[in-house]
């Protein structure tokens, strides 16, 4: 099991809190150590929205409090009718994700049952709000993770097994079973290149210049992204439909495992291509590595013609999966193009560190 970046911060952030709190004399320090708890988080810009968040759900938790205490005091019931408040209040504010720390806040000052009642609640509103800037701290100081290594690494791992997938696909070479049981996992592994895709979008640069090479970026991976999804449909498409695909003539057969072969090998090359493992333009002709699409075509149609019953359920699978192809094909080309206009601005600026893909 791997210790994360989250988990080292969480803890740092409880730590610092608990410090801080002694340090200011806080009667109740942990309270500090929730509130870092919840605030804390994997982005730096997700910190900063959390911290403008956090301000104005324990303001209205702790003046929601403070008033009905004075005007109706402190019963259970009273704690729970102004729970239920706070919770539309945040809900009408759209600010969901405050709700927990609103009810600690509310909870935490509604609990007096003597004293100084402002001062009291003063004191555990400040003790709250020392939690969640020590978090915001921690998330400015703490190297955040490079999401950007996650998301390429978890790109090309994912492409990687769905192209093998692809490959033998075609060839009739695979446990069927098995197959299905990781296309699941190809589904999720798809959802987290999109978690992964988001928290990159969500860092923040200090520099123009930076921030112009994010924005191409960005484009890239998102294409990245939609292609992988388009080869995994594809995979879907050879494994739903592979008793039509071994029913089709030998030739038509044997065109579609070339044109697939071409197709998956031109994938990898753009891939490697992105992070300069192969010069762009390359340095040798690389057109046998696009799908031949009219190839692909004449032999369906002629198949078509062939066939003595043209609503036979079987020409409308065989062109599902010439279709779902040439989609994927299309895909790979447009991020064929997008790499190669980005090296033209951005010349040997893609930099990917040798790292765990995890």
């Amino acid at each position: 099991m791997k210790l994360g970046a989250r988990i080292l911060k969480t803890g740092i952030a409880i730590v610092l809190a608990l410090y801080l709190s002694q340090l200011f004399h806080s009667p109740s320090p942990v309270f500090a150590a929730i509130a870092a708890i919840f605030a804390i988080q994997p982005t730096i810009y997700r910190s900063y929205l959390t911290i403008v968040e956090q301000i104005q759900g324990n303001i209205i938790g702790a003046l929601l409090a403070v008033i009905l205490v004075l005007l109706l005091g402190n019963h259970f019931i009273v704690i729970g009718l102004a729970a239920i408040i706070v919770i539309i209040i945040n809900l009408k504010l759209k600010l969901e994700n405050t709700i927990g720390l609103s009810l600690v806040t509310l909870i935490s000052i509604m609990e007096t049952q003597s004293g100084s009642f402002i001062q009291f609640a003063g004191i555990r509103f400040s003790t709250i709000m020392i939690g969640v800037f020590s978090a915001f701290i921690v998330n400015l100081v703490f190297i955040p993770p490079k999401y950007e290594n996650k998301l390429y690494f978890k790109i090309v791992g994912t492409t990687e097994e769905i192209i093998k997938w692809i490959r033998l696909s075609t060839r009739h070479d695979y446990d069927h079973q098995l197959l299905k049981t990781d296309i699941k996992k190809l589904k999720e592994e798809i959802q987290t290149m999109d978690q992964f895709y988001k928290m990159y979008k969500e860092e923040r640069g200090y520099f123009s210049k930076k921030n112009l090479e994010k924005s191409r970026k960005l484009v890239i991976y998102r294409q990245l992204n939609l292609t992988a999804k388009k080869a995994l449909d594809t995979l879907k498409r050879l494994h739903r439909f592979e008793n039509e695909l071994l029913h089709l003539p030998e030739d038509f057969k044997q065109s579609i495992q070339e044109q697939v072969d071409s197709l998956i090998y031109h994938h990898e090359q753009v891939l490697l291509r992105f992070i300069g493992k192969i010069p762009t333009p390359p340095p040798y002709h690389e057109e046998n590595v696009y799908l031949n699409k009219k190839e692909l075509f004449d032999y369906f149609f002629t198949h078509q013609s062939e066939s003595a019953d043209h609503n036979n359920p079987h020409l409308f699978h065989t062109m599902q999966i010439i279709a779902s192809v040439i989609d994927y094909a299309e895909q790979v080309e447009h991020l064929d193009t997008l790499i190669t206009s980005f090296h033209s601005y951005h010349k040997n600026e893609v930099s990917i560190e040798e790292e765990s893909q995890e």
